[in-house]
């Protein structure tokens, strides 16, 4: 083939006289050795952050392979996109079908979303699904218990073997989701002992600084946002009675600090390229804190469902024992989906104020700028309006008036 190029290129040449006669050898796949066409290039370094490509966004690689377990849950499908939006290269394990994340593909281009079938008590699978990655984030939790899963199981026994594995495996950065509030012995409100739920994310906590001493943690407050369980859990009408909104002393001594989904998640992103967040915890808060009475008022008048329209009225749950014997029936005969997610534990945490303790990082320390609710729930309510389909003239309903948010020394007033 060689030779061919060589006579083509002479005849070419002497066809257009030119006097200096240029030629230009080609080596064919001939002259090749015969194991050059199939030898791998060596590597020169495995250093991930070492093989970074693009420019930045889906097609590129950032230098980070990230395992996310729980991907296909509330939190993990905004932290799976803005981790994709990067370059970050994922591996998302899930268990039952893979209907549940195939729609995650989408976070990335080709070849950057892989997928791996796991069990939470099946230490291989997990080993298999972190050993080529250099950061593992842990999104699984549990709201309530069902025959399989128990809290400990999920939020304890889970946790600690994610991160004994990552550990044994090399993995360089772990971050653990827990929850606000936590501790060993919570208050009780209804529930005598107090909540296992947070019980439960506590010892999660020191297990895996045990297995993980270096492991970012998050303490998230309730999260809302699209396909939430805080503002469709009050929003659902199986959480009221009739038209009635029933809440512990009416939901005027619980102060409560929601955060907008998207800003947890761009924290754990900056905390996976933050070498300075290994080994601390950060309380992830929104920028203001409102009364609980306040916020479900504000959330019925968003839906056009207050005192005026609907008939909508709060009062005290201490008063009620039928809303409690809804709730045990409910857990009875829905024990693995409750409707609207409503179980003992769910109301017992409900009541807690969400207490922000000091010197603890928060947010704002991973560089997230805080979502305001007042520019974010009008809009993730509107799907709940009464009358949705309503063709509402402009201004025939009055603008539903904002929360107030409370003050250091009213809280203190509140609860002295």
């Amino acid at each position: 083939m060689a030779a061919i190029v060589l006579t083509r290129n002479m005849q070419l040449a002497k066809h257009h006289g030119s006097g200096v006669v240029g030629v230009l050898c080609m080596r064919g796949y001939a002259a090749a050795p015969p194991d050059a066409q199939d030898a791998p290039r060596p590597l020169k370094t495995t250093n991930l952050s070492a093989m970074k490509r693009g420019t930045g966004g889906r097609s590129s690689f950032n230098g980070i392979v990230a395992t996310v377990f729980g991907a296909s849950g509330f939190l993990g499908r905004y932290v799976c996109n803005k981790l994709g939006k990067q370059g970050t290269q994922l591996i998302l394990p899930y268990r039952g079908d893979d209907s549940d994340v195939i729609r995650l593909k989408v976070c990335g281009d080709l070849g950057q979303v892989l997928f791996h079938f796991y069990n939470l008590e099946d230490p291989r699978s997990i080993r298999d699904a972190v050993k080529h990655s250099n950061v593992v984030i842990n999104l699984v939790g549990r709201d309530y218990e069902t025959k399989n899963f128990k809290f400990k199981d999920v939020h304890v026994n889970g946790a600690a073997r994610l991160a004994s594995i990552c550990r044994d495996v090399g993995v360089e950065r772990f971050i653990h989701v827990s929850s606000l509030n936590v501790e060993a012995n919570p208050k009780p409100v209804y529930v005598s002992g107090g909540s296992p739920w947070l019980k439960s994310k506590y010892e999660g906590e020191l297990q895996v600084r045990d297995a993980f001493p270096n492991a970012t943690i998050i303490r998230p407050a309730d999260i809302y946002g699209s396909e939430d369980r805080f503002l469709r859990y009050y929003a659902h009408i199986w959480r009221r009675q009739f038209r009635s909104m029933p809440l512990w002393r009416k939901g005027e001594c619980t102060v409560k600090q929601p955060v907008f989904v998207s800003d947890v998640a761009q924290a754990i992103v900056n905390a996976a390229k933050d070498p300075d967040s290994a080994g601390r915890i950060y309380q992830a808060v929104g920028p203001k804190r409102y009364q609980l009475s306040e916020l479900v008022d504000w959330f019925h008048r968003l839906m056009r469902k207050d005192q005026k329209r609907w008939g909508y009225q709060r009062y005290d749950l201490r008063y009620d024992p039928t809303f409690m014997w809804k709730v045990k029936f409910t857990n009875l005969i829905c024990p693995g989906a409750p409707i609207a997610g409503l179980s003992v534990d769910r109301v017992e945490r409900e009541y807690i104020t969400d207490k922000v303790l000091p010197g603890v990082p928060t947010l704002e320390d991973l560089g997230v700028q805080l979502t305001n609710m007042e520019d974010q729930v009008p809009w993730e309510l509107r799907p709940y309006r009464a009358a949705l389909y309503y063709d509402a003239e402009l201004g025939e309903f009055e603008a539903a008036s904002p929360p107030k948010t409370i003050e250091s020394r009213d809280e203190l007033r509140l609860f002295a």
